[in-house]
């Protein structure tokens, strides 16, 4: 696979992985419709600065390992596989029929007595919480790395990628609150995207199965 390739495939999946509604977007979405669009903002850019600390430590933690252990790619592999594929399975038999904009995370965080950063701090806190976002960065980042490219680097420039994505779909989540919300509120939406995520994560579930280091 070649950088081209690589940057072709994984901007599509993760630009599907962007838009298919979860706690982010109603985080993002609620706040928007509630607090107004500059808290919105703030929160989208908490939940960005999030996922490039995530990829940070993916980056680090995996690109000499992945390079120099052969059993520790292999059974990375295999764990990614399993992961992606069980959670593509999961979307494809029981995708969800509605999406609840108002997530009990957002209503059950405390009042922050400064309103700017406290807005940013829940976004960033909302995805560093989250485990399933490591989880799924371990798995997913890896697979897109070309043969003779240093992972480190291109692991970060693939979470980069994806943050700048976050931020392209969290501007347009907040320009047109109303008209998005009630279209991901609309079950025959909510079904389709979480399918057709779930059939690119299996895809790309058997695709990491049978990749060589």
């Amino acid at each position: 696979m070649t950088v081209t390739q690589s940057l072709i495939a994984y901007s599509i999946a993760a630009g599907l992985l962007t838009v298919t509604p979860g706690l982010d977007t109603a985080l993002v979405l609620r706040t928007a419709a509630v607090e107004g669009s500059r808290d919105a903002a703030l929160a989208g850019l908490g939940i960005v600065i999030g996922c490039l600390i995530w990829g940070s430590a993916v980056a680090l933690g995996l690109g000499a390992l992945l390079s120099a252990s052969e059993i520790a790619f292999t059974t990375l592999k295999w764990a990614g596989a399993i992961y992606l594929v069980w959670l593509g399975a999961n979307l494809l038999l029981k995708p969800r029929s509605r999406f609840e904009v108002d997530p009990p995370e957002a209503d059950s965080a405390p009042k922050m007595r400064s309103r700017r950063h406290g807005w940013l701090r829940r976004g960033l806190l909302t995805n560093l919480l989250n485990p399933k976002v490591g989880v799924f960065y371990v798995s997913f980042l890896p697979q897109f790395v070309p043969a003779h490219i240093a992972p480190a680097p291109y692991i970060f420039l693939l979470a980069a990628l994806h943050a700048l994505m976050g931020l392209a779909w969290f501007a347009a989540l907040i320009l047109a609150t109303r008209p998005i919300g009630r279209f991901l509120k609309r079950p025959a939406t909510v079904r389709v995207l979480d399918r057709l995520t779930g059939l690119v994560f299996v895809g790309f579930g058997v695709k990491l199965a049978t990749a060589r280091q």
